[in-house]
C-alpha cells in the first residue's frame, strides 16, 4: 500500500515570535518535551519497520521541530529506509544544518519559512544557499502580508533559481486583484493559496491515500477533520481507508487543499507535494480556466 502520513505530536513549542502564530515564543515543559519525544520515537519505530507499504511521511510540527534532536535523527533514520520514498518537514531553518550530512538526499527535503523580523535575512540566506550546496531537496516561502513584499521580492533575487519560493495568503486577508497580482510576480501559484477551496462534498485523497496522525498513534483523515479511522499502532484504521468526499465547506491550508482531486496539484508537484517542490514545468500552472473547486471570482493561475 502506498500511503502519506502527516505526523504531528504533542510538541508545540517554537523559538520564534511571530505576532500571527499562537505557538510564537511558547515554552514546553520538559514533561511535554519527553512526551513528545517518546511519540515520534513510537512513531519512527513503526514508520521504519512497515515494509509492507511505501510510505511518505511530513512532520507538521506546531512548533519548530528540528531545534531538537529527536526530529533530526528521525528524519536521518527514515530516510535510509528503503520503503519511505520521502520523508520531510516544516520548519524556520532555525537550526545547525550539518546534521543533513548523516541523511539519504535522495529521500529527505525540507519545507522552509522565512519570517522577517525573526532572524537576520543573511543568516537564513546563508542556511538555504547550504542546502542548496549540500543537494538538499527543499522550498522556500512566505507569507503574503503587505510588509513582508519588500523581503519576498529580495529572496526570489538572491535565491539559486531552481528554488521555488512560495507565498502563502496570510489568514483572513482579502487580497484585492492588484494585490494578488503583485504577490503572484513572486510565486506564480499563488492563486492556489489567495482564496479557501471550496471542498464540501468533493473527491479528496485523504482518508484513502493521505491519513493524518498524532503523537498517540490516532489516525484522521486530515489534520482539519476530527473524526478518526483507528488507530496507527493496532491497524485498526486500514479498514476505514477507502475514497470519501470533504465533509468541509472549505480548505484553507496548502496540506489540506494540496490533496484535492478537483484541484491539478498532484501534477504541479509531481515528486514534491510533501515538500512543495513543483515538477518541471509546475510553475506554469494549468492553464488560464480556474480549477474545479475554486470559488466563483477566482484569479486564474498564471
Amino acid at each position: 500500500m502506498d500511503l502519506t502520513i502527516l505526523y504531528r505530536g504533542p510538541l508545540s513549542s517554537c523559538d520564534y515570535d511571530c505576532p500571527y502564530c499562537p505557538f510564537a515564543k511558547r515554552r514546553d515543559g520538559p514533561e511535554l518535551l519527553r512526551a513528545d519525544r517518546a511519540a515520534l520515537e513510537r512513531f519512527t519505530a513503526w514508520a521504519g519497520a512497515a515494509s509492507g507499504d511505501r510510505l511518505k511521511v511530513l512532520f507538521t510540527p506546531w512548533g519548530e521541530g528540528l531545534v531538537r534532536s529527536w526530529y533530526r535523527r528521525a528524519l536521518v533514520e527514515l530516510s535510509h529506509r528503503p520503503h519511505v520514498e520521502r520523508v520531510a518537514i516544516q520548519t524556520n531553518l532555525s537550526c545547525r544544518t550539518d546534521w543533513l550530512a548523516d541523511a539519504d538526499l535522495d529521500t529527505l527535503a525540507l519545507w522552509c519559512t522565512y519570517h522577517p523580523g525573526q532572524t537576520p535575512y543573511e543568516r537564513f540566506l546563508a542556511k538555504v544557499r547550504d542546502l542548496a550546496e549540500r543537494g538538499v531537496r527543499h522550498s522556500v516561502g512566505i507569507v503574503g502580508l503587505p510588509e513582508n513584499l519588500p523581503h519576498a521580492r529580495r529572496l526570489r533575487a538572491d535565491l539559486p533559481a531552481h528554488v521555488y519560493l512560495w507565498v502563502n495568503a496570510a489568514e483572513g486577508r482579502a487580497y484585492t486583484d492588484a494585490e494578488a497580482g503583485t504577490w503572484t510576480e513572486v510565486d506564480p501559484l499563488f492563486p492556489y493559496s489567495r482564496h479557501p477551496h471550496r471542498s464540501a462534498g468533493l473527491p479528496c485523497r485523504t482518508g484513502e491515500s493521505v491519513v493524518s496522525v498524532d503523537g498517540a498513534g490516532t489516525v484522521r483523515r486530515c489534520h482539519f477533520v476530527r473524526a478518526e479511522l483507528g488507530n496507527l499502532y493496532d491497524g485498526s484504521y486500514r479498514a476505514a481507508l477507502g475514497p470519501r468526499p470533504c465533509p468541509l465547506a472549505s480548505c484553507d491550508c496548502h496540506i489540506g487543499y494540496v490533496h484535492l482531486e478537483t484541484l491539478p496539484l498532484y501534477d504541479v508537484f509531481a515528486g514534491g507535494v510533501l515538500e512543495r517542490v513543483p515538477s518541471p514545468g509546475g510553475l506554469a500552472g494549468p492553464g488560464t480556466t480556474p480549477p474545479e473547486g475554486r470559488p466563483p471570482g477566482s484569479p486564474p493561475v498564471s
